[in-house]
């Protein structure tokens, strides 16, 4: 409460006031009357628990003990708040008592919040001067000796301290003497010194500067360094960021090495809400092995180009437009000093796509039009499609009722259609992007048209006739003939308009087999057994009109046949009658199993064997060698799908003569088994993590006890404790009170191949990977293959990771084989201060491609 004679010496000078006030006045004097000075005319509220004190006199409020003031944009919550209306000073402090400082004035401000010792405030000028302060500016953490703030657009600081660590004690911090502030864009500092858990290190710089800026910024990128056997020391992926706009920003990135080595990489990123989404890359690098005048100096350049787009859903129900786009120099992944995607390196195969697909609203008929890239690393071949054009249409059912099913063969008659047209290069490395590249380039159309229906027959079988039809065009066509003077076939390519048409029928008739066996005991309910068998007949006619002869050799019977679309994209037309017969039984093993839990009413169904296929053919135009092999493979999986097996293998019919050839003789009747195994595989994978091995613990608990005496044996631990009267106690103990997550996966590889009686293992290989979480923030994984067949490690990986709060660091290495490297980073994790780093670097030797 206000004091009283603060009250009456107010109440004096109203009287005073009103005196004043009656007596008569000069009407040309001028009125001097002073207005008394108001309480502050922006305050809306101004509360606090203990009291809120008026001093008239003074002209002073005081707030004590949670207290809170409004005024323009700013809110005030301190211990102590002083509102002097004379000076207009507001002035907020804490509360000393037995608890230390309590109650530190907390300042919002435009949703920016701080935290002082002590602020004083002018409200006239805006001028404000604090102490202790410390302040959230983004993503950094800024603490304060002394502001002073002149104005909204300056701030000048004393003794502070920047760090992005949240804790009492930081992990780090930069020490700064002097500076200023640009709220919500920058803080430029006079000398800045490194602290690492409070410890100064020798890092000083003699300025500072600190982006505050909301959202992405333009900025230089610090590179990384390390160095090589080759191009010496070197500075990476050094260079600049630009944030062009809401949509799309751009990141130049430059490497520079001793011996006169350098790439340059240009990165962007775009996105429009609701629209789209991608990146884009180009990478190009000048190389140069050893120094100019030594034997091993060499220079070789190498580029890769990566393209990722991707459309909204939202944008175009009925369009779509995508790319994914990876192209190069067959060498890059393997020759380049700043890749380090080591999937790349073993990936003989680079390939791109960019395409459009558009649905005709009310039509049956689809668009799509495709440009491809497929290119071997190996044999530097690429094969390109620019572009690959395709109509086709929805099957439709012209013989269908309107309304209702459809319930005869006519009914179910459907028809489809399929057009596609491709302007195809076939080029290599050397000419990749240069004219010659068009050189040979192929161009042609294909029409497919289908019918086919189906029918129950005898209610339990489906019969499905069938019908193709396939017409192909082509712009260019063959012509060989024999030259007399050279004695030599020579071969010409005559352009023009070219075509070729072929058809099929063919009829298959399928059904659908159970048994199903039952047990009245026990948790297992039934056993289903579900075979699905089909045969299929074919028929093709023979094409060979549309086949020529040409002379060899000067022997007019030296002739050999050809057809003059041999070099067509879409192949040529078949030769010789095709009549033949399918077979095929596709088999599958089920179990319903009642739940352990009694809640449980009905059966649960567990596969036992999910695939079990045989498959065979039989050519009855074939004058020899009629029976195909027969096909079988097999899958299933256990211990709730954590381990798959997959089983696969050839069986052929015929035996082979003293060279290995194929005869038209049965096996068996020539003193071998009924079938000849040609080639074999099979593959397991496994999953197995500690979350899987909870889930089995908890539902028998028997195994862990188990395993624990096992292990307290094995380290000397005994559970019993001898009693005074020489007797025993059993004690209960746990070894460890804490688990470690971890992965592992493991996947294994075998092939045999016995075609031609070479009785030999092809591949025998197992690939495992996994990780261990040693502690909440240290993480330890590795990736490797071993091959049986050649006693040899694959590609290794070993990584590791620690999270240190506010930095992160990480070791990656590949320790032995011709791609050895390592990578060590440990750095700051906020975006801000991502240049406070250590990339440490060593690549490997690229002499040895």
């Amino acid at each position: 409460m206000p004091a009283t004679d603060s009250i009456n010496s107010a109440q004096d000078s109203v009287t005073t006031n009103i005196t004043e006030l009656l007596k008569p006045k000069d009407s040309t004097q001028i009125d001097s009357i002073k207005k008394p000075k108001g309480a502050i005319e922006d305050i809306i509220t101004h509360t606090a628990t203990d009291y809120i004190k008026q001093n008239f006199i003074k002209n002073l409020i005081t707030l004590h003990n949670n207290a809170e003031i409004d005024y323009q944009d700013i809110n005030i919550k301190a211990g102590h708040i002083v509102i002097n209306n004379e000076n207009d000073i507001i002035t907020a402090t804490g509360i000393k008592d037995s608890l230390g400082y309590t109650q530190k004035p907390i300042v919002v401000q435009g949703g920016q919040e701080s935290v002082h010792d002590s602020i004083k405030i002018n409200r006239k000028t805006e001028r404000a001067l604090a102490w202790g302060t410390r302040s959230k500016l983004g993503e950094l953490d800024s603490r304060t000796g002394v502001t002073k703030k002149v104005n909204d657009s300056t701030i000048y600081i004393r003794d502070v301290i920047i760090t992005t660590s949240d804790k009492e004690i930081p992990d780090y911090h930069i020490a700064i003497d002097n500076g200023k502030m640009v709220p919500e864009k920058k803080i430029v500092a006079g000398k800045s010194q490194l602290y690492i858990a409070e410890v100064p290190t020798p890092v000083i710089l003699p300025f500072a500067y600190f982006p505050l800026t909301k959202g992405r910024t333009s900025g230089i990128l610090m590179p990384s360094y390390g160095s090589n056997n080759d191009q010496g020391f070197f500075l990476q992926n050094g260079g600049y960021y630009i944030a062009a706009s809401d949509y799309f920003d751009v990141a130049i990135l430059g490497d520079i090495y001793t011996n006169g080595s350098w790439g340059l990489n240009v990165q962007s990123n775009y996105k429009l809400l609701y629209k789209f989404n991608g990146t884009f890359s180009v990478r190009y690098e000048n190389l140069i092995d050893e120094i100019r005048g030594f034997d091993g100096y060499g220079e070789r350049t190498n580029y890769n180009i990566r393209w990722s787009h991707s459309q909204d859903s939202k944008a175009n129900p009925n369009a779509r437009f995508s790319a994914s786009v990876n192209l190069g120099s067959s060498k890059y992944y393997r020759q380049s000093l700043n890749e380090f995607n080591t999937n790349s390196i073993l990936n003989n195969t680079l390939s791109s796509s960019i395409s459009f697909q558009k649905r005709f609203v009310g039509t049956p008929f689809n668009m799509s039009s495709t440009i491809t890239h497929s290119q071997n690393t190996n044999t530097e071949s690429i094969i390109m499609s620019l572009p690959s054009v395709q109509v086709s249409m929805d099957r439709i059912y012209p013989f269908a009722p309107k309304n209702g099913p459809k319930k005869n063969m006519l009914q179910n008659l459907g028809v489809t259609y399929n057009f596609k047209g491709d302007y195809r290069i076939n080029t290599t490395d050397e000419f990749f992007f240069k004219s010659e590249m068009f050189k040979d380039a192929k161009s042609g159309m294909q029409h497919d048209a289908n019918l086919s229906t189906s029918m129950k027959v005898m209610k339990h079988f489906t019969l499905s006739p069938s019908a193709k039809y396939k017409e192909v065009w082509y712009f260019d066509k063959l012509n060989k003939f024999y030259d007399e003077s050279n004695n030599e076939v020579v071969t010409d390519t005559i352009k023009g308009f070219n075509s070729f048409r072929e058809y099929n029928i063919g009829l298959s008739l399928s059904t659908t087999l159970y048994g199903d066996v039952s047990f009245k005991k026990g948790r297992l309910q039934a056993i289903r057994h579900t075979m699905r068998p089909s045969i299929s007949y074919s028929y093709r006619p023979d094409f060979s009109f549309y086949y020529d002869e040409v002379q060899q050799s000067a022997d007019p019977l030296d002739v050999q046949e050809y057809s003059q679309f041999d070099s067509g994209i879409y192949g040529r037309p078949g030769r010789g009658l095709s009549n033949s017969i399918g077979i095929s039984i596709a088999n599958t093993l089920e179990a319903k199993v009642m739940s352990k839990d009694s809640t449980e009413t009905e059966p649960k169904k567990v596969s036992i064997l999910k695939n079990l296929n045989l498959s065979t053919g039989y050519n009855i135009a074939a004058d020899s060698l009629k029976w195909s092999p027969v096909s079988v493979n097999a899958g299933t999986s256990f211990f709730n799908n954590q381990l798959s097996l997959n089983v696969r293998g050839t069986l052929d019919p015929y035996a082979l003569d003293v060279n290995g050839n194929k005869i038209d003789k049965f096996n068996i009747n020539n003193g071998g088994s009924l079938f000849r195994l040609t080639n074999a595989g099979v593959t397991m994978g496994y999953s197995l993590s500690s979350k899987s091995l909870k889930k089995d613990g908890d539902k028998n608990s028997s195994n862990d006890r188990d395993n624990s005496d096992i292990l307290n044996e094995s380290l000397g631990i005994s559970n019993e404790e001898e009693l005074p009267g020489g007797g025993k106690e059993v004690k209960s103990t746990k070894l460890y009170n804490s688990t470690m997550p971890w992965t592992l996966r493991l996947s294994y590889a075998f092939n045999y191949s016995n075609a031609r009686r070479q009785d030999e293992i092809s591949s025998h290989s197992i690939m495992f990977s996994g990780d261990l979480e040693l502690t909440p923030k240290w993480k330890v994984g590795f990736n490797s293959s071993y091959d049986i067949k050649n006693q040899g490690f694959g590609l290794t990986r070993l990584n590791f990771n620690r999270d240190l709060d506010s930095w992160k660091m990480s070791f990656n290495w590949v320790p032995f084989g011709d791609q050895t490297r390592y990578n060590f980073f440990i750095g700051v994790k906020s975006g801000v201060l991502s240049d406070l780093k250590y990339d440490k670097r060593k690549l490997p030797d690229r002499r040895l491609f």
